[in-house]
């Protein structure tokens, strides 16, 4: 087993991957606290399980045992964290072991067999997924998830004894080149991060270093048509929705109560009729992915597809958080224009010919400003648009980049920009039918007060 300090203290601990390790941290006997800039849900689920959080960029913040112990202390940080980060330079000068969480977690993977989830879209999904099918076929996995898994209600999953650890790999900044994994899973290499490559054709290179770190005898997965080549040694396979040249697609996709069901094709042969326990045509091909690794890792494929049905999400991954015979509310993380066109088509598919409502927070202003044009054209599949304010996160604002250079480029006529704060006040006034809140930011604020709002 691999030697931690005493001490594990974060910097920007509320952030999904960085609280996930958190957990693993506490659950190792480590005393575990931190720093975020906001109190959150995710923060004070922290703090009922013994993790200290404060939200002030304070040294004196920082509990004594911890600014008295640099040989018995390891610093975690996200690169999210600005340079300027008063805790942070404090560590730095007085010489603590700082890593980032990328690397934390590319040492925790050196002690198990690593599936690695990447993509610039679904990975999220697709490893949750991966991870309930080991955990249902019974030899479990440990697993460092990128949402809240709604079937076990946390973002960390520990089985002792099990040989697979499942993780969410981030191509930002490059974090997931930390992993070596046996089996990869690529879903997606849209041009996103483009403030760290540059271009596309940079990210596109990382992800074929991501590739060519995979272990010798282990195994590519990637969606049909990725220009991604296994390196030798290592196995290649490809999913697709319905793609009939991919090694794993569905036929016969139709929708049953409400949800997908579809025969998967795999090199075993065929899966009949399986369910796909929550809705979005989406998710039926992340639900390929995740039958496809699984099977990969040495589960029998009829037993990865006979748990599927009893997959519930997670939660900001078309979360169905309303629904009856009124209305349909329905949360999504999507903040790639790419993202946003798959929720929208899904809704549409699911429910054909209601009117769809969208909420969405634009995340990032050099997100905002490199990919506005393929922001308006999804927003535009919506029927009315609500627009707020670009959430900054990490970044100072940009001349002449805001929410309005996307307003502008939507095509539908009813369409308004507003602040978070007013969203509440103007749906009360709206004839609802099916309504969508999407955004990586602090939307997620809404959903609650919303959720509440609409059962009323």
């Amino acid at each position: 087993m691999i030697y931690f300090p005493s001490n594990i203290y974060f910097i920007g601990i509320g952030g999904i991957g960085m609280s996930a390790l958190a957990r693993y941290f506490k659950t190792r006997k480590c005393c575990v606290c931190g720093y975020d800039r906001t109190e959150t849900a995710l923060t004070q689920a922290l703090c009922r399980e013994g993790i200290g959080v404060h939200y002030r960029d304070d040294v004196n913040a920082i509990p004594p045992s911890f600014r008295n112990s640099p040989d018995d202390t390891l610093v975690i940080y996200t690169p999210a964290v600005p340079a300027s980060h008063v805790e942070l330079n404090w560590f730095k000068e007085h010489r603590y072991r700082l890593i980032k969480r990328a690397e934390a977690l590319g040492v925790l993977s050196k002690e198990k067999k690593t599936v690695a989830v990447a993509g610039t879209h679904g990975k999220t999904s697709v490893s949750a997924m991966t991870a309930f099918l080991l955990t249902e076929a019974g030899a479990g996995c440990d697993a460092f998830l990128g949402g809240i898994s709604k079937n076990y209600h946390t973002n960390l999953l520990l089985r002792e004894g099990s040989e697979y650890l499942v993780a969410e790999a981030d191509e930002y900044d490059r974090s997931f080149l930390h992993l070596h994994p046996c089996v990869a899973v690529v879903t997606a290499m849209d041009a996103d991060h483009l403030d760290i490559y540059g271009t596309h054709a940079e990210m596109k290179a990382a992800f074929r270093q991501f590739t060519a770190q995979i272990q010798p005898g282990g195994v590519l997965l990637a969606k049909y048509g990725l220009e991604l080549s296994a390196p030798k040694g290592v196995r290649q396979y490809s999913y697709s929705l319905t793609h009939p040249q991919a090694d794993y697609y569905a036929e016969a996709v139709h929708v049953t109560g409400g949800r997908y069901a579809a025969d998967v094709r795999t090199p075993q042969g065929v899966l009949k009729n399986v369910q796909f326990g929550i809705p979005g045509l989406v998710n039926v091909e992340n639900g390929i992915a995740a039958i496809a690794a699984a099977a990969l890792t040495g589960v029998p494929p009829e037993k990865a597809a006979s748990s599927m049905t009893r997959f519930e999400g997670v939660e900001r991954r078309f979360d169905c958080r309303v629904k009856n015979d009124r209305l349909i509310y329905i949360d999504d993380y999507a903040h790639h224009p790419e993202e946003l066109r798959f929720t929208v088509e899904s809704v549409r598919q699911l429910y054909p010919g209601r009117h769809i409502t969208g909420v969405f927070q634009p995340h990032l202003y050099t997100r905002t400003r490199d990919f506005a044009e393929g922001f308006a054209q999804s927003l535009s599949l919506l029927d009315s648009l609500i627009l707020l304010d670009i959430y900054p996160a990490r970044e100072d604002p940009i001349p002449g980049v805001d929410a309005q250079i996307i307003f502008d480029r939507v095509t539908i006529p009813d369409k308004k920009m507003c602040r978070k704060e007013e969203v509440i006040e103007i749906l009360k006034t709206r004839r609802l039918d099916v309504l969508l809140t999407m955004g990586a930011g602090d939307i997620d604020t809404l959903v609650k007060p919303l959720e509440n709002l609409l059962k009323t």
